[in-house]
């Protein structure tokens, strides 16, 4: 194959696993919200369909891991269980949410980890941040403030549901990143692995869940054809949302995957916009857009935060590799010569 053609045939490649992670990420909003909403398929069983999500999840990994796609690495159960906990609060929490309030209010949310996650890197790991990154911080705040105040469709249980979902999912993306430090693995293989213990956990406890926060048991439903399509295009969506995330990591640069992560969030607002919130007041608009220009100038100051990190380094890594040559190089001198076979200085 020619230069050119390898270069168009990655192009492609590339477009296909943006399309696919922007399509399945806005998707699975919009086919959940219209399979759980009331003036939908009314599918009030928000943690029984996490459990459908994960079982179709835990099939794919067991097929990636059988045909040798990806490679399987140890780590201790306990620390499987304890993300399996933080991530089934986060899922669970983000489709409550997502049933409870308005879709622009539910993306809004989202965008309030950026925060929480600051805040508790900054408690667990006595991590420090720039001036511009705490001016975006407080820019999301108040735009996630303006939109809770002004969304009239927010109620207690609903916003009770969103502080949960974004508490968890903070946590869980803390948790995602030490245990891929601490045992090298990627983020499908992690999923993989945790995708079994999520399905079945949340298949046993999650209708009595479901019964606890919304009264209604699953067994009450009355399935239609309609129900089942949007519970199997949920499912697949959730799949293809966790494969094409794979697909994306190393392929984009981390401006290139923050300005996608931009995309999806005006993709969502705009579509949840047209097709479910009918009233959407200028002072919603104005929250919105405050916490979306928030997360842009966040994604600005971590990537300057990073550039200004990767300048000094090297300068770093020059001057103790020149302490180093001048110590081995004093030690060489200064050293008294051994006799191998005796083990004696010999003066």
């Amino acid at each position: 194959m020619e230069p050119s053609e390898k270069k168009s045939s990655a192009a492609v490649s590339d477009v296909g696993a943006w399309g696919m992670n922007v399509v399945s990420s806005v998707g699975i909003i919009m086919a959940n919200k219209q399979l759980m909403s009331a003036s939908g398929y009314a599918f009030t069983f928000a943690t029984t369909l996490t459990g459908f999500h994960f079982a179709v999840t835990a099939l794919v990994g067991l097929v990636s891991n059988a045909t040798g796609y990806s490679a399987s690495k140890h780590i201790p159960l306990w620390e499987l269980l304890w993300f399996s906990i933080v991530a089934n609060m986060s899922i669970t929490g983000m489709n409550f949410s997502l049933m409870l309030n308005s879709v622009g209010f539910y993306q809004i949310s989202k965008l309030s980890m950026i925060p929480v996650v600051c805040v508790m890197e900054w408690i667990l790991h006595s991590k420090h941040y720039s001036r511009e990154v705490k001016i975006a911080v407080i820019v999301v705040v108040i735009g996630v403030g303006v939109c809770t105040v002004t969304d009239v469709k927010v109620n207690l249980k609903g916003f009770i549901c969103a502080c949960v979902a974004v508490l968890s999912t903070s946590l869980q993306q803390i948790t995602i990143g030490s245990l891929q430090k601490k045992y090298s693995i990627g983020s499908f293989e992690l999923l993989s692995k945790t995708a079994p213990i999520q399905a079945l956990s949340l298949l046993i406890l999650g209708p009595f869940i479901d019964y606890f926060l919304s009264g209604k048991l699953i067994t009450g439903y009355k399935m239609s054809s309609g129900a089942i399509l949007f519970i199997l295009l949920s499912c697949s969506l959730a799949v293809f949302c966790n494969v094409s995330q794979y697909l994306c990591i190393g392929r984009f640069s981390a401006v290139s995957f923050q300005v996608l992560g931009h995309m999806k969030t005006v993709c969502v607002l705009t579509l949840g916009w047209l097709l479910f919130d009918s009233e959407l007041t200028f002072k919603n608009i104005m929250g919105m857009t405050l916490a979306v220009v928030g997360m842009i100038i966040y994604s600005w100051a971590v990537e300057l935060e990073k550039q200004a990190n990767s300048k000094t380094l090297p300068n770093v890594k020059n001057s103790l590799t020149e302490e180093e040559i001048k110590l081995l190089k004093e030690g060489m001198d200064n050293a008294p010569v051994k006799d191998v076979q005796l083990g004696e200085s010999k003066v």
